[in-house]
């Protein structure tokens, strides 16, 4: 058995993690981490999270009560949040899934350098559809990239801080890669004023309206006709699902930085 410690319990994808996990015959949890001073910690992570029975395990305000029961910490949560777990799972050489997205260049050249002491699976988006677009926009890219307009827009709920999305980003780097060029270089967030589109370039189009949960559309148009590869999700299920995967994959893995196309 895996013994998990899910960070951020009550958040959107810490609620269905725990759904997931407690359903896993492989997993089993041993705590949550939620900030201090909430009305819920002490309780069953199951209980608290209202997912219709008792895990058997309880919601701690501090990682270093509960770390050395653990073998794997995933985290969906915020960058700050993030990057102190990382930290205290280096010290206690604990492995990481890490979902949150909208670090920085620099965060992420620290996490980068964590997982040369701790294994870390990396993943903006856990879909397995989503990763299977990435090898899609791979394959396209390589064939009509260098003539097309390459533009992405993508759609997420109200509340969504980080724009554009982590999935959007890791889209755009499959197609710099596949272009050989730098991904800074392609990126252009948005536009106004007046001029013709800038050549060689990657359009970037966040959209944040009511509970949309998630929609990524990359368009590679031509002079008449355009080629368009979308997904779209009805709900966070397969995200939560998708972190369950990768929690069993990472379990015993070498120290390393990973990622969902390591498990495809």
């Amino acid at each position: 058995m895996i013994n998990l410690v899910i960070i951020g319990p009550k958040g959107k994808m810490g609620k269905l993690i725990t759904k997931f996990a407690s359903e896993n015959e492989k997993i089993n949890i041993v705590g949550g981490i939620a900030p201090k001073g909430r009305d819920y910690i002490g309780e069953d992570i199951g209980l608290a999270c209202n997912i219709g029975k008792n895990v058997g395990a309880i919601i701690y305000d501090d990682l270093n009560d509960i770390i050395q029961k653990c073998d794997v910490i995933v985290d969906y949560t915020s960058p700050e949040i993030s990057m102190e777990v990382l930290k205290t799972a280096v010290k206690y050489n604990k492995s990481v899934v890490c979902g949150t997205t909208g670090f920085s260049k620099e965060e992420f050249d620290i996490i980068k350098d964590y997982s040369n002491h701790i294994p870390i699976l990396y993943a903006a988006n856990t879909s397995r559809l989503v990763n299977l677009m990435y090898k899609i926009l791979d394959m396209v890219t390589k064939s009509i990239g260098d003539e097309a307009d390459i533009e992405i827009i993508e759609m997420h709920d109200r509340f969504k801080k980080d724009a554009p999305s982590g999935t959007s980003k890791e889209m755009g780097s499959v197609i710099a890669k596949a272009l050989k060029k730098d991904f800074s270089d392609l990126a252009e967030y948005g536009r106004r004023g007046i001029g013709e589109r800038r050549e060689d370039s990657v359009g970037y189009h966040s959209i944040r309206s009511g509970d949309i949960s998630s929609s990524h559309t990359v368009m590679f148009g031509l002079m008449g006709e355009r080629f368009e590869i979308t997904h779209h999700a009805y709900n966070w299920d397969c995200f939560a699902k998708g972190a369950c995967k990768c929690i069993t994959y990472l379990y015993q893995k070498e120290a390393g930085l990973y990622s969902v196309e390591d498990i495809l």
